[in-house]
């Protein structure tokens, strides 16, 4: 899952940084790697932390998981309040590159789970 869902993301983030650096030069590369790293970052670390309690305790797998997506919301939301005027790198590439790698991201991630076949009857544990 990571693998795909980073690959598919990475090549989306490439695609815009090369977009954004072409448009608006050094701010638009900024902005737009930025932005890619932000997106594979929390994705990941999301990802990797909702597979550790799965192993471990899977009916809690939701309540981890909507808090991960809670405290994701709340640490982006911070980070866009601290670079809202920010001129270290152009807001608009990074606000396009963040939505496009995001929407990747899910596409790639829908991919897996809906070619990856799961079990859903369990087979006679044998004796």
């Amino acid at each position: 899952m990571l693998r795909t869902a980073g690959l598919a993301t990475a090549a989306v983030g490439l695609v815009c940084i090369i977009v954004g650096t072409i448009v608006k030069g050094t701010d638009g590369l900024k902005g737009a790697v930025f932005a890619s790293l932000l997106v594979i970052v929390f994705f990941s670390v999301g990802q990797i932390v909702v597979a550790g309690v799965l192993r471990r305790a899977p009916e809690m797998a939701m309540t981890v998981a909507l808090m991960t997506y809670l405290i994701k919301i709340g640490v982006l939301f911070v980070i866009i309040i601290l670079f809202a005027n920010t001129t270290l790198f152009n807001t608009k590439v990074f606000a396009i590159t963040v939505v496009s790698c995001t929407i990747a991201w899910i596409v790639a991630e829908v991919w897996v789970y809906s070619t990856t076949k799961v079990l859903y009857v369990e087979p006679e544990a044998r004796k």
